[in-house]
């Protein structure tokens, strides 16, 4: 098989020379070509990149010179289209190591209108979850136990672990292996979110809803140190018992960036994140669905304007509490101003809320966030009241489709 991986990076030369490594010895009989770009790296990245380039042949790069950096979102498209010279790519963190056989069980299972993703060996950084072992092996390169990593995998070939290895599920996340055309087919990532965060999911929603199927493989491992990129700011550290700990350590800019990406993504698809235990996305329907809000404020405001499409305010309160400035402070890609409309403008959408923001409960917050799933479930045109919400629907008409291929700019 020939698979070229696709590896951002900024600042984290040391994981990168530690995942190439592996990548080089346990590739098997595969062709593998590593894909980097230096993201404005000031540790030495680049210099290192281009004497790789004169040492493989099978290792390529590209650099942002700054002054800025993109951002993963803008450089995985970057390096699978412009740089990547095979049909299969797999998007791939310079913090994982590549376990023996990761590839054979990529090629077992990849086929067209198919993404596989690997299965993640973590140390306990995070919470334990289905669609993933958490096993301490080291969470640095200078004390990475690779001896007791290459023990725990053979044995889920003959041995202890053994029942791991016929599990097929259906979750997608990195490192995740496709063939490029049908990755191209839907334009790739939104850099709605650019730098980071929550791209993968929104492009995980649009890639199920164009009919691509999701398949984990248990065959094949990564081991994966996790968060050696822009979100915390001097990696994990151990406590005197010996455990690991990550909890709080997030940067002010990852904190910032992740809240804007969050609201776009509620923007986009009408509403928060959504998977299953091992990961595969669940998606509700998007409606067209505009708020009429009586008695608001700016407080109010904020928590309500992602999660509509239009908001019918009157105009005078509006004025009183400056929403042009929440407008500007939003920082968002979507027209605010465009989504605001006159209390007595024609109202149609199809489906209205009216909200009074003298009776507005956590309740109601709560209904708001689950509007699309409780309209889905029902299928009924008319009134009824959630809490202290009026709503009407007046037509299902849903858009989630219309998501699928990203129109970029």
């Amino acid at each position: 098989m020939k698979i070229s991986l696709i590896q951002p990076s900024r600042n984290n030369l040391k994981y990168l020379k530690w995942s190439y490594d592996s990548i080089r010895k346990n590739q098997g009989n595969h062709e593998v070509e590593i894909c980097v770009a230096d993201d404005f790296s000031n540790d030495g990245t680049w210099d290192w990149c281009q004497e790789m380039m004169q040492k493989d042949s099978n290792f390529k790069c590209m650099r942002n010179g700054g002054p800025t950096r993109l951002g993963h979102t803008i450089l995985y498209d970057r390096l699978v289209n412009n740089v990547a010279t095979n049909d299969i790519c797999m998007i791939y963190h310079a913090d994982m190591y590549l376990c023996p056989g990761a590839l054979d069980a990529i090629e077992s299972n990849l086929e067209e209108k198919t993404i596989v993703s690997l299965t993640r060996i973590e140390p306990p950084l995070h919470p334990e979850g289905p669609e993933k072992e958490v096993h301490d092996f080291g969470i640095e390169p200078e004390e990475f136990q690779e001896q007791k990593l290459l023990d725990w995998v053979a044995s889920t070939r003959v041995g202890e672990w053994s029942y791991l290895y016929d599990k097929i599920t259906e979750g997608i996340f990195a490192p995740w292996a496709f063939y490029k055309k049908d990755f191209q087919e839907i334009n790739g990532h939104d850099p709605l979110y650019a730098p980071q965060s929550k791209e993968d999911s929104d492009i995980f929603n649009r890639f199920q809803l164009n009919g691509i199927k999701f398949k984990q493989t248990w065959r094949g491992f990564v081991y994966h140190m996790t968060c050696r990129g822009s979100r915390f700011a001097d990696g994990a550290q151990r406590n005197p018992d010996g455990q690991v700990f990550m909890k709080n350590r997030e940067t002010a800019e990852w904190l910032k960036q992740n809240e804007k990406a969050t609201r776009e993504f509620i923007r986009k698809w009408g509403h928060f994140v959504n998977h299953d235990g091992y990961l595969k996305p669940i998606i509700p329907s998007k409606y067209d669905i505009g708020f009429i809000i009586k008695n608001g404020n700016l407080e109010l405001l904020k928590v309500l304007e992602p999660w509509c499409s239009t908001v019918y305010y009157d105009d005078k309160e509006l004025r009183s509490f400056r929403y042009a400035d929440y407008i500007e402070a939003e920082d968002t890609s979507f027209d605010l101003y465009e989504k605001f409309k006159p209390l007595d403008n024609e109202k149609q959408n199809g489906i209205l809320v009216e909200i009074d923001g003298t009776r507005f409960t956590q309740q109601d917050i709560n209904y708001i966030q689950q509007l699309s799933e409780i309209i889905q479930s029902s299928g009924e045109i008319g009134n009824f009241e959630l809490g202290n919400l009026k709503v009407t629907v007046n037509d299902l008409e849903t858009y989630e489709k219309e998501l699928i291929i990203c129109k970029k700019q």
